[in-house]
């Protein structure tokens, strides 16, 4: 088995969009413009491809993001600078072989050189273990909980400090041109425009 994590293409926004309306009552359904929304806005938005077949991805997005998701609300009323996690699909073919670990490790070095924190949510009704555990060995700590509008569900709100901003911050952001490095691995999404509009998709 070949993997690759990768951002996503436009081409393939109607797989990813199968791929996640596939998943039932974890994630909440999406629609093409809904989809979109993401690909134009979101600050993270990569696939897992294993052996040239779209297998997973996850979508992330800062805090200056017009997101109208209540949970990404929830955090952007309390914290100045995060990366979000709204959603990440697994196939079911492809559960159990890492992935998620793989993508959490891959967003979590995207964050750590832009924003001291990296929040999510997991649903807390109907209760999945699996999610509360995987994020609480990863260093994920509930920080609130709150019925998510719209759903009637109630969500876990986490976060997680990510230690190496400071450096970065101390060494980059605020010293020289402000910037990071010139490296491809460095590049923020090409799509992404900030602060434009509000999107009504959430998992979240």
């Amino acid at each position: 088995m070949t993997f690759v994590i990768r951002d996503v293409r436009e081409h393939e926004l109607d797989s990813v969009l199968a791929l996640n309306n596939a998943v039932g009552p974890r994630i909440l359904a999406l629609d093409a413009t809904q989809m979109r929304w993401f690909f134009t806005h979101a600050a993270y938005f990569r696939v897992a491809e294993v052996d040239g077949v779209i297998a997973g991805f996850l979508v992330a997005l800062r805090e200056f993001s017009g997101y109208s998701s209540p949970n990404f609300l929830w955090f952007r009323q309390r914290y100045p600078e995060f990366a979000y996690i709204d959603r990440i699909v697994i196939a079911e073919p492809y559960r159990g072989f890492g992935l998620g670990r793989i993508f959490y490790c891959d967003v979590t070095s995207y964050a750590e050189l832009r924003v001291p924190l990296l929040a999510c949510e997991v649903f807390l009704e109907p209760r999945d273990d699996v999610a509360v555990l995987f994020h609480g060995t990863y260093g994920f700590n509930e920080v609130g909980q709150q019925l998510m509008n719209g759903v009637g569900r109630p969500v876990s709100l986490l976060a997680k400090s990510l230690c190496s901003y400071e450096f970065v911050r101390d060494t980059y952001l605020k010293s020289g041109t402000g910037e990071l490095p010139d490296q491809p691995w460095l590049a923020e999404r090409a799509e992404l425009r900030p602060v434009q509009g509000l999107a009504q998709a959430s998992r979240g």
